[in-house]
């Protein structure tokens, strides 16, 4: 009799014991991808094959969804972003990056220097936005392309 009580107590607390929002977090789903570099002449020629970009080992910042209006622009980069800063995921030396997330919306960015970097946009203006959705993985490639030429 002891011991059914204990179990069905058992039981119950670790029914009761997880928030939804818990398991949804638990759940695999994130974004991943690589963050590459391109530099220099990009301008397409019969005389050159286009260049391959390079990965790059840096740190990708991840905001909740970023719209222009809610950063402070200082040429193609951002001098601050006032929404809320979601995590740091670093790379990898390839720039390979995989990192788990809530279900929403997300804004992408890198740095040079103290600058921010993104050049990304929706159509209403938010910066690099990506979605990730319940259960899955989005993959993302982020091209940091400030010091090449079109």
């Amino acid at each position: 009799m002891k011991t059914a009580f204990v179990l069905s107590a058992v039981t119950a607390f670790l029914l009761t014991s997880f928030r939804s929002s818990d398991t949804d977090f638990c759940r695999r789903q994130g974004i991943t991808g690589h963050v590459y570099i391109v530099k220099g002449n990009q301008m397409p020629s019969p005389d050159r094959p286009p260049s391959q970009p390079a990965g790059a080992k840096t740190t990708l910042f991840i905001y909740e969804l970023t719209n222009t209006s809610q950063a402070t622009q200082d040429g193609a980069f951002y001098k601050t972003i006032s929404t809320k800063l979601v995590k740091e995921v670093l790379t990898d030396e390839n720039g390979y990056f995989k990192t788990k997330l809530k279900p929403g919306w997300y804004s992408l960015f890198v740095k040079k220097g103290e600058l921010f970097y993104s050049n990304i946009f929706d159509d209403k203006n938010n910066i690099h936005p990506i979605e990730v959705k319940k259960g899955e993985w989005t993959e993302e490639d982020f091209k940091t392309d400030y010091d090449a030429v079109y």
